[in-house]
This record gives structure tokens, C-alpha cells and sequence, in this order.
């Protein structure tokens, strides 16, 4: 388990003056050092497995959506076919990932996790698990929901809604269809 965050002693309120160029440095400085944090923790097991950043968000959309299309998983990553057709192909060789045509169109590539890829995406999901659900009961709902409004407010209105619909039909994490 993670050790635990005392955020009350050092996580003030928000000014009225929460639009000022010193609190939004805030934001992304206690942004960026989350990140950081929740990264190294993951980190460390993508170096145990000899694989990087790019194959853990692969695993992580694949798992949290089995049977994705590579288009919808392009879609969601952001990069380009040949960057995600080297992750996809060395997650493929390590067992990790399997494809099939798909149902309707024979030229569509469908990707769900193997037992191997389950077990590593948990075994990466749960790394961050306990730093994440501290923070959480520390913070509070109000506080979390909060946050999340804030999260979703960085994403552009244009994607916003479609990855609402992606959530909605995507896998919770432990769980297997």
C-alpha cells in the first residue's frame, strides 16, 4: 500500500483569483508532478517486462475495450499506424495480444489481451492502484469529482463526447468478458 497523503496540511483552497497566471502554474505543476509520480510506480514494471510507455497505454485500451479495431484504438492514442503497428506487433510476438478479422469487415484487425497480456495489465494497473485510491480517500468525493471536471475540461469538446461513449461499453479493470 501506498503511504498515505496528509493533503489538508498542504493543499490549500483555491483563491477567489483561481484564473490568475500563479494558480493555473499551480495546476500544472501539481499536474505534472502527479503524473510523474504515478508513472515511476508503473515504470518500474515496464522495465521488469522490457517494454515502454507506448505498449502499457496499448495494453491499457485493449483491455478496457476488447475487440477494439486498430482504427478506434489509432483514434484514441493519437499516433500514427506505423508507430502503433511496432507496439502492436511485439505485443503480438510476446503473447501478450491476439487479433482476429473482424465479424463484418475481413479487412478490420480486432485486439483483445491474452491471459499473459491480462495478468501484466493488472499487475500495471495495480501499481498505481493504491497511490491513486489514497489520494482519493484523502480528497474526498466532492474533491474527486472535482478533479475529474477538471481532467474533462482538457480534453477538447470535439473528442469529449466520444470518449464518454467509450467509457460507457468499456471494460472496468479485474474484470474479464
Amino acid at each position: 500500500m501506498a503511504e498515505p497523503v496528509n493533503m489538508t496540511a498542504t493543499t490549500p483552497t483555491a483563491s477567489a483569483q483561481f484564473l490568475r497566471e500563479n494558480e493555473i502554474r499551480r495546476g500544472s505543476e501539481l499536474l505534472f508532478f502527479a503524473y510523474s509520480r504515478v508513472t515511476r510506480m508503473i515504470d518500474d514494471r515496464l522495465g521488469a517486462n522490457s517494454i515502454g510507455r507506448a505498449h502499457h497505454r496499448a495494453l491499457y485500451f485493449i483491455g478496457r475495450h476488447p475487440d477494439i479495431s486498430v482504427s478506434e484504438l489509432l483514434a484514441i492514442l493519437g499516433v500514427t499506424k506505423q508507430s502503433l503497428g511496432r507496439v502492436l506487433t511485439e505485443l503480438e510476438e510476446r503473447k501478450l495480444v491476439q487479433a482476429r478479422v473482424g465479424d463484418r469487415d475481413r479487412r478490420q484487425r480486432l485486439l483483445r489481451l491474452t491471459d499473459q497480456g491480462y495478468a501484466l495489465d493488472m499487475e500495471l494497473f495495480n501499481a498505481s492502484r493504491d497511490l491513486m485510491a489514497n489520494a482519493y480517500v484523502q480528497a474526498g468525493q466532492q474533491a474527486v469529482s472535482g478533479f475529474w471536471a477538471v481532467l474533462e475540461g482538457l480534453i477538447p469538446d470535439a473528442e469529449r463526447a466520444r470518449i464518454h461513449s467509450w467509457r460507457e461499453n468499456s471494460v472496468p479493470p479485474g474484470e474479464r468478458p
